[in-house]
């Protein structure tokens, strides 16, 4: 989740401040931008070759020709201050967002706060996106609650139906 204390947005927020306070700036869309953050690409934009989900870091910051520069891997994007909006702090990022992708430790809170998602699957989803080390933090409750929690919506896709009936066909 994005909203409340242990939402994405004031995680971003506070490790910011504790991993990378100080050095100059760029204040847009609602983000303090500096050299050395970890951010990530929020929309597809097939001009820099960068795309929805691609994280990176901030390694230049040109106040005079009001671009900052993201090396995503080996490759450096360059993006005018107005087009900041494309980008957002990845010091933390949501399980929905973390899909596809793995990283050496990932700390997952899990609490009440965040009631809607506490589903087993997204907790699975979570879990696998370490590599070395998971930790969970929350509260028993929470847990004890993501733990018995089954999705229960099901899924009406007629999967088996259109592949019986392709079967059929042939």
């Amino acid at each position: 989740m994005q909203k409340g204390v242990l939402g994405c947005r004031n995680l971003n927020l506070s490790l910011q401040a504790a991993l990378n306070p100080h050095g100059p700036s760029i204040q847009r869309y609602g983000w303090n931008f500096r050299v050395g953050d970890k951010v990530m690409q929020m929309v597809n934009n097939y001009d820099k070759d960068v795309f929805n989900g691609d994280i990176g870091r901030i390694v230049k910051l040109d106040d005079i020709e009001q671009e900052l520069v993201v090396k995503f891997d080996d490759r450096e994007v360059i993006y005018d201050f107005n087009e900041l909006d494309e980008l957002i702090l990845s010091y933390a990022t949501t399980v929905h967002k973390s899909q596809g992708s793995e990283y050496s430790a990932v700390i997952i809170p899990i609490h009440t706060q965040h009631y809607a998602l506490l589903q087993r699957n997204l907790l699975y989803t979570a879990i696998t996106r370490g590599r070395k080390l998971v930790v969970l933090v929350g509260t028993r409750k929470a847990i004890a609650i993501v733990v018995k929690r089954v999705d229960s919506r099901r899924r009406v896709t007629l999967l088996k139906e259109r592949l019986s009936q392709l079967r059929s066909n042939h």
